[in-house]
């Protein structure tokens, strides 16, 4: 079944342009054959807007967090860089 739009269509059609993207997924709106929008269900934008609060709460929340990656900080004292005027 086709997803997208022309604009025009997508106008008139709108109750079923929405049908569609509940029971289909995500629907594409085009103006003069160009992309213009995206109509997706309520439930998706939420998880794709859903921004963590913070990069720690970002990294805990990773899929990649179980991989037994390591990060260890180097707590040595800086080199001292001598700059010449």
């Amino acid at each position: 079944m086709n997803n997208t739009w022309q604009l025009q269509e997508a106008k008139s059609k709108f109750s079923e342009m929405i049908e569609r993207t509940l029971a289909n997924g995500v629907q594409i709106v085009t103006r003069r054959g160009k992309n213009i929008v995206v109509i997706l269900p309520f439930d998706k934008y939420q998880r794709l807007a859903k921004q963590p609060d913070s990069l720690v709460q970002f990294l805990l929340a990773s899929p990649l967090k179980e991989s037994g990656l390591v990060f260890v900080r180097d707590r040595s004292v800086p080199r001292n860089i001598e700059i010449e005027p």
